[in-house]
């Protein structure tokens, strides 16, 4: 096996094997970093000596007949707004460029209860408020199969440095598209998981506020596998964040994906998708109903509300609320991206009644896609309309992103998996978007749409 491209999972069973060592893949993945990183810029903090030291410890327990969990000594890495004990976290603001958390984040303590090694800390855009990975401390992002190009975001530097070899897996966060927008732009694996799985306690910006059910922390992986082995153990209660449920989580395996109604679409009302995209879904959905599964051409009527809804609750507070994290943070300069971000918000902020009217249009729009999705398991569409994204262009096509919207406003569970490319060689993901609670389909589904289509593909570097 190259350790670098393998799954977390067959990395897991050949430590255990004692096919390969920890140390072992340790080291590969640190020497692939440091190979990678000068051209991509995805990797911001690199402890290897700690993560060497705790691959040693990994496999001498493991010689003691020790196994500390399903990740025991397999490396992963974080997106840096996901706050480490003792390593630089600074969520993309100058205000945090040295800050230092005295604790883990809820689901970095879980992974490495799990066995797991954290190998580094991945770059992300200010706040995590844009569609790429570029900030004033550490800089841009590029993608692996064309340099000229992001790698997508908010866990851009997450999707990036998996994509490339240098970690088999790793965790972000996603508010309206941030781990699965990155994973179609780099041709990996991504789940969004429903709202209240997983909690967010230790992540930059924290839980709660008016936001809070759009957030979700999410598995970023090559392989749609290594996606539901990481989701159960990140996911439930932690007596902290107070949105979490403690709602069981059932196995993609047993889902028999030949009893699944899907209904696919490659318009949502907004923004069209371009010719690739729409061929790469139709041709997922082809796949499927080859699978056995039961798949018609149809969308949701009050889709066509997902950007004005989404747009409205972001800009709501017309700024206060990012002005005011900024203000604790201590940041004086903001980047560009993040300006662009403060300045449609400023624009857009609205009073109670409007508000008030905003969020029962929210809630009316997630009663009838509740009553859409009665006749089926599952939605399969595009991720964006488009593939290949320029740096520094969020904040230029905003309603593109509409895609991945619909699941954040909804709270539903949404994954992407790898279904082609472009003609230049740029990957295409689409999306799965289940019912509240089945991540389980929807990693079924992938895992159909992977095995039959490739999925993840080495890129050119």
């Amino acid at each position: 096996m190259e350790c670098i491209f393998g799954s977390a999972s067959a990395l897991a069973q050949a430590i255990r094997k004692k096919q390969l060592s920890s140390e072992e893949i340790v080291r590969a993945c640190i020497g692939r970093i440091e190979h990678v990183n000068v051209r991509l810029n995805a990797v911001v903090q690199l402890p290897a000596e700690t993560a060497l030291q705790q691959a040693r410890e990994a496999d001498q327990a493991l010689a003691r007949g020790e196994i500390r969990g399903p990740l025991h000594g397999v490396p992963f890495t974080l997106k840096d707004s996901i706050e480490t004990l003792g390593i630089i976290s600074t969520g993309g603001t100058e205000g945090r460029a040295h800050y230092v958390p005295s604790r883990d984040a809820v689901v970095v303590e879980r992974l490495r209860q799990a066995g797991g090694i954290l190998l580094g800390k991945t770059n992300c855009p200010e706040m995590g408020w844009a569609w790429e990975a570029d900030n004033l401390i550490y800089g841009r992002t590029n993608n692996p199969y064309d340099l000229r190009l992001s790698p997508g975001g908010s866990s851009g530097g997450e999707s990036a440095i998996i994509t490339a070899g240098g970690s088999p897996c790793g965790l972000g966060s996603d508010a309206g598209g941030s781990v699965r927008f990155p994973a179609h732009c780099t041709g990996i694996a991504a789940i969004k998981p429903t709202s209240g799985r997983v909690p967010r306690t230790g992540h930059f910006p924290g839980p709660g506020g008016i936001l809070d059910s759009l957030w979700q922390i999410g598995p970023l992986a090559r392989f749609v596998e290594d996606l539901a082995l990481l989701l159960p153990i990140i996911s439930g209660p932690d007596a902290e964040d107070a949105a979490v449920m403690p709602v069981p989580l059932d196995e993609p395996r047993a889902v028999d994906v030949r009893r699944l109604r899907v209904a696919f679409h490659t318009d949502n009302g907004i923004e069209a998708s371009s010719e690739e995209i729409a061929e790469t879904v139709r041709k997922a959905a082809a796949v499927l109903a080859q699978a056995g599964v039961h798949v018609e051409e149809a969308r949701p009527g009050v889709m066509d509300q997902t950007y004005e809804i989404y747009l409205g609750l972001f800009t709501a507070d017309g700024g206060a609320g990012l002005e005011s994290l900024l203000h604790i943070a201590g940041t004086t300069r903001v980047h560009p991206l993040l300006q662009r971000a403060l300045d449609l918000q400023r624009a857009g902020g609205k009073s109670m009644a409007q508000f008030s009217a905003l969020v029962d249009q929210w809630d009316a729009y997630r009663r009838e896609m509740l009553a859409f999705m009665a006749g089926y398991d599952a939605l399969l569409c595009p991720v964006c309309s488009f593939a290949g994204m320029v740096h520094g262009s969020t904040y230029d096509r905003l309603p593109c992103f509409s895609y991945t919207m619909t699941a954040n406003l909804t709270g539903w569970p949404a994954a992407v998996v790898r279904a082609g490319s472009t003609f230049s060689g740029v990957p295409i993901g689409v999306q799965i978007i289940a019912p509240p609670w089945r991540e389980d389909m929807a990693l079924a589904i992938a895992q159909v749409l992977q095995d039959a289509l490739g999925g993840w593909q080495t890129p050119p570097l």
